[in-house]
């Protein structure tokens, strides 16, 4: 790409023989994914130097290398209206038909407001270092306005997942926003389309670096600014669910870098002497890669696509001002629209002074790779999107693994790369790995999740290699530590290490055999001899095997216990016997065609 230094740049990717176009890899207007056939003869033997992409590096990281895995608050917690907590966006949004897949909402999720010491003895099991989670914010003040009301019960909810973090000897990594908005913030201002947020959002801040701040030394701001403006406010698929096409989605991402700024020179002059922590912001970004690296369109489309993703917040906080390419390229766009000014907001001069530099650290989360070309948009003033201002199609590569999510393609070079990119471009800041990990998207239970141990296992070996390339950074953490709510998909997709059993009003966790993998990696730092780390693999299927069999026939109980509800009270079990047993389709078809014969033959008798 064209700012990167050339050994960074591949000499020789891939021969490029033909392409066709076919559907794009996910439904919505956020993934405008093409796929890229490939001929067989392109080059496959890439790793940096050598065009070697399946090249494995056996070695360890560097002592004090810190293992996490990470979760959300409204993902998680659930116990939305308890102990007085206030709606947020995510609440009210969920609650609305037809917005999540099957309708199903975060309302209670995994119940981790009441199973923090459950949740931390996994988290002792796989013998995490840190542990990265959110405040939600109308949980501690159900309003978002600071002077209304700080809700007891939320504070003390969190003092106790912090201490008893810290008395396992987990460090606890918290991020302050992770997309759940006061409701009433959202009615009443119009939630990040207002420039009040920022106020607002330093007053939850500074109330937590009061309360928690004594204990609590890794601070994160945002979590993925990017899915906040741009499916937040320019898609309408995430909450709180407007579509402001062209111009929502900037104004947002203003006034979130303006905020996190405020937060961080909030916690340099009033608390950093003090308490010594660290602030920074986690920004989500896949890699771009050009499909023809002689094509010099081709490699700026592609340094276009991580400008216009990562770089969208990452400039202005490492140098002061958006990408030269977004203000060129949206302001160009907005002159051929017959706009007077750039639907892209501009800082000013005092602005950039305050927000160049506002990170301590900087989070990354990263999932997955693309091609990138350059393609020409429209430009009429109807045709106006975030999408269309970057001028580029989005491909993969069909061999690309893809268990889960249709936008998560295994692409582990691609980590690399980006890691790469952070580093010369921001002048290799240190970096902690804030996100990582796949899903799967099935509807009979498997813990024997070998995908995903071989995920984990590419992806932290080419992190391992970004850190011998000389990239700085200091943890990584494993997304995520349970199944959880996930956003618009509901339930139907896991990206847990454990599995939580949502049928059940318990929630059970089971250990997936990427727990077993995943502990082998902490314990050892890193990779040390191809032998012991098949060894690991080897054995922690074998184990999942076990809980296999255990899960199973809890599920079988659970089932049986169903479908005696239901024979008794057919009529008033019904609902509740479509959400949990149907479910699983697969797995429980022959139990459901069972049942619907044993209640004909029931109401025959009857």
């Amino acid at each position: 790409m064209g700012s990167h230094p050339s050994s960074y740049i591949r000499e020789d990717l891939i021969s490029l023989c033909g392409r066709r176009t076919m559907q794009p890899c996910c439904g919505n207007s956020v993934c405008h994914v093409l796929m890229l056939v490939l001929c067989l003869s392109a080059a496959e033997d890439f790793d940096w130097t050598k065009n070697n992409h399946g090249s494995f590096y056996y070695g360890t990281f560097p002592t004090g290398f810190s293992w996490g895995a990470g979760g959300s608050a409204y993902q998680t917690e659930g116990a939305w209206d308890k102990d007085g907590k206030g709606l947020s966006i995510w609440d009210v949004f969920s609650h609305k038909k037809g917005k999540i897949q099957l309708n199903d909402t975060g309302d209670s999720s995994c119940e981790s407001y009441y199973k923090i010491k459950d949740d931390i003895s996994l988290m002792k099991e796989i013998r995490l270092n840190h542990y990265r989670f959110s405040i939600s914010w109308p949980r501690i003040i159900p309003t978002g306005v600071k002077s209304d009301h700080v809700n007891g019960k939320g504070i003390q909810f969190y003092d106790e997942l912090i201490d008893h973090l810290l008395e396992n000897h987990i460090t606890p990594i918290v991020t302050l926003y992770h997309w759940d908005l006061p409701q009433v913030l959202q009615e009443k201002y119009g939630g990040w389309q207002n420039i009040s947020m920022v106020n607002h959002f330093n007053d939850f801040a500074n109330l937590c670096f009061e309360k928690f701040g004594d204990r609590v030394k890794h601070w994160i701001t945002f979590n993925n600014p990017w899915s906040m403006a741009v499916e937040g406010y320019e898609t309408g698929e995430h909450a709180p669910g407007l579509k402001l096409r062209g111009t929502g989605a900037y104004r947002a991402a203003h006034h979130i870098i303006k905020a996190h700024a405020k937060v961080w020179h909030t916690y340099d002059t009033q608390w950093r002497a003090k308490q010594k922590g660290l602030v920074g912001i986690s920004l989500s970004g896949d890699w771009g890669e050009p499909v023809d690296i002689s094509n010099q369109k081709d490699i700026e489309a592609a340094e276009r696509y991580v400008q216009f993703y990562l770089g969208w917040f990452a400039t202005p906080i490492f140098h002061g001002d958006y990408p030269q390419v977004m203000k060129d390229f949206v302001g160009r766009k907005s002159v051929q629209q017959g706009l007077g000014t750039s639907r892209l907001p501009v800082f000013s001069s005092q602005e950039k002074s305050y927000i160049k530099g506002t990170c301590d650290f900087l989070g990354i989360g990263h999932f997955t790779t693309r091609y990138i070309t350059q393609r020409n948009d429209p430009t009429g003033r109807s045709s106006n999107s975030y999408f269309t201002d970057r001028d580029l199609a989005e491909l993969v590569d069909p061999r690309w693994p893809d268990p889960g999510s249709e936008w998560l393609y295994s692409v582990p070079w691609g980590f690399r790369r980006l890691l790469n990119f952070v580093k010369t471009q921001y002048g290799n800041p240190m970096i902690y790995v804030t996100e990582n990990g796949v899903s799967e998207k099935m509807m009979c239970t498997e813990l024997c999740d070998e995908w995903r141990i071989q995920y984990y296992k590419d992806y932290i070996n080419e992190m391992l290699k970004a850190i011998r390339d000389g990239v700085n950074v200091k943890g990584y953490t494993a997304w995520s530590l349970l199944d959880k709510f996930e956003w618009d998909e509901g339930y139907s997709e896991r990206f847990g290490l454990y599995y939580v059993d949502f049928r059940n009003k318990n929630k059970p966790r089971y250990p997936k055999a990427s727990v077993q993998f995943y502990k082998r990696i902490i314990s050892s730092n890193g990779f040390p001899n191809q032998r012991e780390v098949e060894n690991w693999r080897r054995k922690a299927v074998e184990m999942c095997s076990s809980s296999n069999q255990l899960l199973a026939a809890e599920e079988q109980r659970s089932t049986a216990a169903n479908i005696l509800r239901l024979i008794h009270d057919p009529l008033t079990s019904h609902m509740e016997m479509v959400t949990e047993i149907v479910v699983p389709t697969v797995c429980t078809l022959s139990i459901l065609i069972s049942a619907v014969l044993l209640m004909f033959l029931l109401r025959r008798r009857n």
